[in-house]
């Protein structure tokens, strides 16, 4: 059944790659891949593949949050500015409204602009020196509104919770990352930079142009680097990598990752819905509801690729899916439908 309306809903735009994996409990139980990761080459899609999952990368800032606050080295509660000061070179501050917190941040609840003005300058420039290109576009910054009062969906935001985060832990962002999430993971395919292995195996990412897969804007994209857009949208990973990650969040530890109860209560409240409760968004969370199942999850776009990631915390079912090209479907309604269709139908 879920293979069938995979397949139907490519076949209804069949341009690049996609993979696609579920998840049931600790184990990674089916993956497909579908047409190809490099067109002119004529490379297929396949597990291996490297693709970019753009804002998916969010959850493991969120995760990195968590972790800090487990270890008592951090309070969501706490200002920013005590440990990212540059944070108050931002404009238009409301008066007398206090300084913005790290759950603001994660949330989308400070108030922030979801980019800088002049957003171009700031999102070409290499990895290592992503919180320089930063600090530089917070004055290009703006509040949009009270803190604490309206959801704004802010990739600025999540990037000076990155950089106020790795204040924190007196380590650089990346490199965090890298040893207390993606190494205890097993993620071994993934990481902010692709290494030459990763390389080899890298997707080239299409935009598509009146139908046409053009690969010229990723290309331009990869060899520029994604200046402050580290700590939301950096990072390049394997469906397999992806899979282990919705077993973590499904609660399968490792527990020297972050305990169960601090994952669970994570994932216990939602602090922006939408009016009829199909959509939300918790702590690094996006909840999404279709048919009678909630998916958790998040959804990524950057360049020429599509991402997306949702677990069913009931079933505990998961589905990853991964796209070297901006085009048509896979949106998270239908992601969390094919949740529905598994849990309804789990032999089919």
């Amino acid at each position: 059944m879920v293979e069938r309306l995979v397949a139907a809903e490519y076949k209804k735009d069949r341009a690049a790659g996609l993979t696609v994996a579920i998840v049931s409990g600790p184990e990674l139980v089916w993956t497909k891949s579908y047409g190809l990761a490099d067109v002119e080459d004529g490379k297929p899609a396949n597990t291996y593949t490297v693709y970019r999952i753009g804002s998916i990368t969010k959850q493991f800032t969120a995760l990195m949050l968590l972790q800090l606050v487990e270890q008592g080295k951090v309070h969501f509660s706490d200002p920013v500015e005590k440990f990212f000061p540059e944070v108050n070179r931002i404009t238009g501050k409301y008066p007398g409204a206090p300084p913005i917190t790290l759950i603001q941040l994660a949330t989308h609840h400070a108030g922030l602009s979801e980019e800088p003005d002049d957003v171009e300058k700031f999102t070409t420039g290499p990895v290592s020196q992503w919180e320089q290109t930063l600090i530089a576009a917070l004055p290009k910054l703006k509040y949009e509104q009270e803190p604490d009062t309206h959801f704004i969906y802010s990739n600025m935001g999540y990037a000076i919770l990155g950089a106020a985060l790795s204040r924190a832990a007196g380590q650089a962002y990346t490199d965090y990352v890298q040893e207390n999430i993606f190494a205890p993971l097993e993620m071994r395919h993934t990481r902010f930079e692709p290494n030459g292995q990763m390389t080899s195996a890298l997707a080239k990412g299409y935009v598509l142009h009146d139908g046409v897969a053009d690969p010229k804007q990723s290309t331009e994209e990869l060899k520029n680097g994604r200046g402050y857009k580290v700590p939301n949208g950096a990072v390049f990973t394997t469906v397999g990598d992806m899979a282990r990650f919705v077993s973590f969040e499904m609660g399968y530890g490792p527990e020297s990752v972050l305990s169960r109860k601090m994952l669970l209560e994570s994932q216990s409240q939602m602090f922006w819905a939408e009016e009829d409760g199909a959509a939300g968004y918790g702590l690094g969370l996006m909840q999404v509801r279709e048919g009678n199942t909630v998916g958790l999850g998040h959804g990524g776009l950057v360049a020429g690729f599509l991402a997306g990631e949702y677990f069913d915390p009931s079933s505990h079912l998961g589905i990853v899916f991964l796209r070297n090209a901006e085009g048509h479907g896979f949106d998270p309604q239908f992601v969390v439908g094919l949740l529905n269709e598994l849990k309804d139908h789990p032999h089919k």
